[in-house]
């Protein structure tokens, strides 16, 4: 949320930054301001063995007609990539949920590129709109790093201006492309 000094309706940013294992959440009051660390998740399924998400074999189920019995799926699903999807929409809804509370107006997604492809669609049926993405594998940097990250792909979006004028047409041209 806007704290007690921020006007209200001054903008404010919220920077995820995620991969399958981690999410940490930063809020930024101004476009140059330092991230604030506000919260994370943790997907502990995602560090657990392959054997140990799943189950010895699949449901059983009987045809229709005839007197066969057989799995119920062809293909067993990999539980490493069902638990980043289930993770993915765990951040979409808590996104969804802080925009909803007027905790943030504009977002940027700084995910592994592995999770960025899953984290995309969990933010769109969420209804969770990004200003800016960015696929790097950045969950164990520092907050600065991060901050220079997000501040260095502005600027060789406009072609390294580094302006305030160049920083927030970066903000509002990454919203339409």
């Amino acid at each position: 949320m806007a704290g007690p000094n921020t006007p209200i309706g001054a903008p404010t940013y919220r920077v995820v930054v995620a991969d399958e294992f981690r999410a940490i959440f930063y809020a930024r009051q101004k476009k140059f301001s330092p991230l604030t660390e506000v919260g994370s998740m943790q997907n502990d399924a995602a560090r657990e063995k392959s054997g140990d998400l799943m189950s010895d074999r699949g449901g059983r189920a009987f045809d229709s007609h005839g007197q066969g019995r057989h799995t119920m799926t062809n293909e067993k699903a990999d539980p490493k990539s069902q638990s980043a999807i289930v993770f993915a929409k765990e951040i979409a809804e808590r996104l969804s949920a802080e925009r909803g509370k007027g905790s943030y107006n504009s977002l940027i997604v700084v995910a592994a590129p592995r999770f960025l492809g899953v984290l995309r669609p969990a933010l769109s049926t969420a209804g969770v709109a990004t200003e800016r993405e960015i696929d790097k594998e950045v969950t164990g940097k520092d907050a600065a790093f991060i901050q220079k990250l997000i501040d260095s792909a502005c600027r060789r979006y406009r072609g390294g201006e580094s302006s305030v004028a160049s920083w927030a047409a970066c903000w509002i041209s990454s919203a339409i492309t």
